[in-house]
């Protein structure tokens, strides 16, 4: 062996330690990382397994709704806990399930740390963190009123569809109902059959089905012509039961009726599409752009209701075709049941979007409250002023036009029904509005896939929904 051969021999060493080190060096960073930034993420992760298991051994908290009713508990199972859900299918889809094979869905997994007790101060130890204390998790109290969502659920009947019963004021959802739901309670045994069905149940319609909201967009639409002044409410557009829009596009009318001169509030309680249409090509691509960024369409309101992202086009490269019919709620435009809850609330709370929430407070085992959600201001698309004209025009919908079937005796009702054509089987039947339209306390959206007309199917619905919650 040569002589500098020798010589490279402790330098090698020297390389291979410094290797080594830094490897080690770089472990000890990687689980320091996950110890003190992830814990409390991968501790509550519902596909955690031993963290499943040790929490089945933990009685975890209750999810109430507002007036104390038990929507989900924890029941003593020989050496473990169970998770009971006394409404089943009618909650199913705010609540969620909890199941240590198929991990956890809605409030079961959004506040699973609170739930659990997994929220003190050992949470950083994860599923170890039980060891130490055998108290129970804390409880959840929703906004829910369970005799709303009961009545709801009833309300769709066997139709699928969704519907969101809110507080415009504050923003708190008293009912949030999807169709077809599963039973919780069955969960595990029935997984395969619920989990394969064609029809979805699985999926929150509330927050994650997108529809084509046709033409419950139009009372945005009057807002946007109004404010941008392309309009005003005395100016009239004619309606020969079609609109031509250069160069090869005809917007038809609704059973092709022509209208003849309307003002724009003569065309919302008609719902008019030659009369949207118009006014959507008045506005032109940057105003109508400008519109649906205002109402936060692009802007997600946090992780609480795990809405899915409406979906809008990409407006400044509409045809003119498809700006006209963007301008009545069909074309490719897609959004959420809550997503429309929330529009018609801006015309409710005199121009103003509050932000959605479902969970008033958490209190622990003795009742104290350890956190607390309040009312929060999320946007303000418009002013009062036309937010109450937009109001009075959809007061106008529910007593002389297609909103009718919202009436309730004693109670002015304001509304926007809508028919929303779909490439794949009937129109979904929809329905916005609120009530009393003079001191608004409830308003709601509601869809029922492939019905039809929404001033025959949803308005209805939506009318017997709201008598029940203001009384």
């Amino acid at each position: 062996m040569k002589r500098n051969d020798m010589g490279d021999i402790p330098h090698n060493i020297r390389k291979v330690a410094f290797y080594l080190l830094s490897l080690l060096v770089i472990l000890f960073v990687y689980l320091s990382y996950i110890q003190v930034v992830e814990s409390n993420f991968l501790g509550s992760h519902p596909l955690n397994r031993r963290n499943a298991e040790a929490t089945h051994h933990v009685e975890n908290g209750m999810i109430i709704d507002k007036n104390g009713e038990k929507l989900a508990y924890s029941k003593k199972n020989g050496d473990s806990f169970k998770r009971e859900y006394p409404y089943a299918a009618i909650t199913a889809n705010v609540v969620g399930y909890d199941s240590f094979k198929y991990g956890s869905t809605g409030i079961e997994s959004t506040f699973n740390n609170y739930l659990t007790g997994m929220n003190n101060q050992l949470r950083h130890l994860g599923a170890i963190s039980h060891l130490f204390s055998n108290q129970p998790g804390n409880n959840v109290l929703l906004t829910i009123d369970a005799k709303i969502q009961e009545a709801a659920y009833r309300e769709l009947g066997e139709n699928r569809g969704a519907i969101v019963v809110i507080v415009p004021r504050t923003g708190a959802i008293l009912a949030m109902v999807s169709k077809p739901s599963f039973n919780p309670n069955t969960l595990d045994q029935q997984w395969e059959q619920i989990s394969s069905a064609s029809t979805s149940p699985l999926l929150n319609r509330a927050t994650q089905g997108l529809y084509p909201p046709g033409s419950v967009i139009k009372v945005m639409m009057a807002d946007a012509a109004l404010s941008e002044k392309i309009t005003d409410m005395n100016t009239t557009i004619h309606c020969e039961g079609a609109l031509t829009v250069p160069p090869d596009y005809i917007l038809e009318e609704s059973g092709h009726v022509a209208h003849g001169n309307l003002n724009l509030e003569q065309a919302l309680a008609v719902s008019c599409n030659v009369t949207f249409g118009t006014l959507a090509l008045k506005l032109g691509d940057n105003k109508m752009a400008k519109t649906f960024d205002r109402y936060g369409f692009k802007r997600p309101i946090g992780s609480e209701l795990q809405e899915v992202e409406s979906y809008l086009p990409d407006i400044n490269s509409l045809a003119n075709g498809d700006l006209a019919q963007l301008g009545i709620g069909q074309g490719s435009l897609l959004v959420t049941p809550l997503r429309m809850a929330m529009l018609v609330s801006t015309f409710a709370n005199k121009g103003i979007i509050m932000k959605p929430y479902i969970v008033n407070r958490i209190t622990d085992f003795n009742g104290q409250t350890i956190k607390e959600f309040k009312p929060e201001e999320w946007l303000t698309p418009t002013s009062s002023q036309l937010a109450d004209i937009i109001s009075n025009m959809m007061v106008t919908v529910v007593n002389k036009g297609t909103g009718s079937g919202a009436r309730l005796a004693g109670i002015k009702v304001a509304g926007k029904t809508g028919t929303a054509e779909n490439a794949h089987g009937a129109s979904h039947a929809w329905f916005i509005g609120f009530a009393p339209a003079d001191n608004p306390e409830v308003a709601i959206a509601v869809i029922v896939e492939n019905a039809g007309s929404g001033g025959s199917i949803a308005a209805p619905i939506a009318g017997r929904i709201l008598a029940l919650a203001l009384h």
